[in-house]
């Protein structure tokens, strides 16, 4: 379990830095909402992770065993990456801060294959509730870092000193990469890479049969639809509400810890108890509604002044958020994991988070034209409407009276 909160954080600093950091670097620069809406292409990668994921399978580099090679070549590549990109302007280098992004999902993606696939080899089919739910809500926690810390020292710091500093936040994982050790009961596959991912595709569709894989993947594809939308745009929307960068540094990194906490033990703790699939039907719901937060918020704002009372609505929003997708994200995520096979882990859970990261991705990246075209509220509206269709599957994917540990 404490591999998986080190492992959860170094997995989450880089999405998060290109979900919050980013966005509000090029917002403070003068760059406009259709530009950063449409910078969420940097991040398909994601989506294509599957194709180089029988790599990670079938390769071991360096000679540390079957994934710690592949987690130490990209966390060293994108300490790098991270701690440069401030170095570039915004208004002079905007494609070549495009192309860092994209590298930066790069690499960003291909570390989550092979942490997947060590946490799902790590765990017993007993512990993946807890120990996914400590991964993402660790995954979580690294936000604080792109999204409150480095929001803060923007006012104090040039912003090649706080992307530096940021970057040094995946120190920490490199060193658990090199002092942790891998199951001794899983071996590298050495079937070639086309026959490794032919025989993982076959292998979920002989498990589940063809009706069965449609009916995962559309709600692999729709159950964190709505909120990935709410939360694409959140700190340009938080600007546009008149609360500065540091406001949002500093409400973030108190609203989100103690929510993200209290998520990580209770739905840990809950999937223990009630099994996964009721998790998904309890959590979808809070995630769901959190939504709402910033239909609240855009509907009270923008605000001439910032005062106390507008500062704690903030942090109410934010703190709601951080509880329901944590709790959300954390029931997904294990129901992906039980959903593999050890024999092509990193494979299958590749395609799967591949699957569920089109949302995020490729949708998102409409997000501005969409809040430019509609304005924040209808915006945030039409992201809960769409929480609902993955919900409605759960009846068929993961039935409440199922007992799924």
């Amino acid at each position: 379990m404490v591999i998986c909160l080190f492992t959860g954080f170094a997995s989450g600093l880089p999405l998060y830095l290109l979900l919050q950091l980013l966005p509000a670097w090029l917002d403070s620069e003068g760059v406009n909402i259709k530009t950063i809406g449409a910078f969420t292409l940097t991040q398909l990668p994601y989506i294509w992770k599957f194709f180089w994921a029988p790599l990670m399978d079938g390769i071991s580099p360096l000679n540390m065993g079957r994934r710690r090679g592949w987690m130490f070549i990209t966390q060293i590549a994108l300490f790098l990456l991270i701690g440069s990109m401030g170095f570039f302007s915004p208004n002079l280098n905007i494609m070549l801060i495009a192309v860092m992004s994209f590298a930066i999902a790069f690499f960003s993606a291909s570390q989550d294959i092979v942490i997947d696939a060590f946490r799902r080899e790590l765990l017993n089919n007993n512990e993946l509730g807890l120990g996914n739910s400590i991964h993402i809500n660790s995954y979580r926690l690294a936000g604080l870092v792109p999204g409150s810390l480095s929001l803060i020292l923007s006012h104090f710091l040039p912003w090649s000193s706080v992307f530096m500093i940021t970057a040094c936040f995946m120190l920490p994982a490199i060193i658990v990469t090199l002092w942790i050790k891998e199951p001794t009961n899983i071996s590298p596959n050495r079937e070639n890479l086309k026959s490794i991912f032919g025989r993982a595709l076959m292998d979920f569709v002989e498990r589940n049969g063809w009706k069965s894989v449609v009916l995962i993947l559309a709600f692999i594809f729709l159950y964190k639809l709505g909120d990935s939308m709410a939360t694409s745009l959140a700190t340009p929307f938080y600007l546009e509400m008149n609360f500065t960068k540091m406001d949002i540094g500093l409400v973030a990194k108190h609203a989100s810890l103690w929510p993200s906490i209290i998520g990580a033990l209770l739905g840990g703790i809950l999937m223990l108890k009630i099994g996964i699939n009721k998790a998904l039907w309890l959590f979808g719901v809070i995630q769901a509604v959190s939504i709402l937060g910033f239909v609240w918020l855009s509907m009270e704002g923008p605000f001439e002044q910032i005062h106390s009372v507008q500062l704690m609505m903030l942090a109410l929003v934010i703190a709601f958020e951080a509880l329901g997708v944590g709790l959300g994200t954390a029931a997904f995520v294990a129901f992906i994991a039980k959903t593999t096979n050890p024999l092509y882990t990193a494979t299958q859970f590749a395609l799967f988070t591949s699957f569920a990261s089109i949302p995020r991705t490729l949708i998102n990246s409409m997000t501005g034209f969409m809040v430019d075209a509609m304005g924040w509220t209808q915006f945030f509206w039409l992201c809960f409407f769409l929480a609902i269709p993955g919900m409605l599957l759960l009846s068929k994917v993961a039935p409440w009276r199922t007992n799924t540990e």
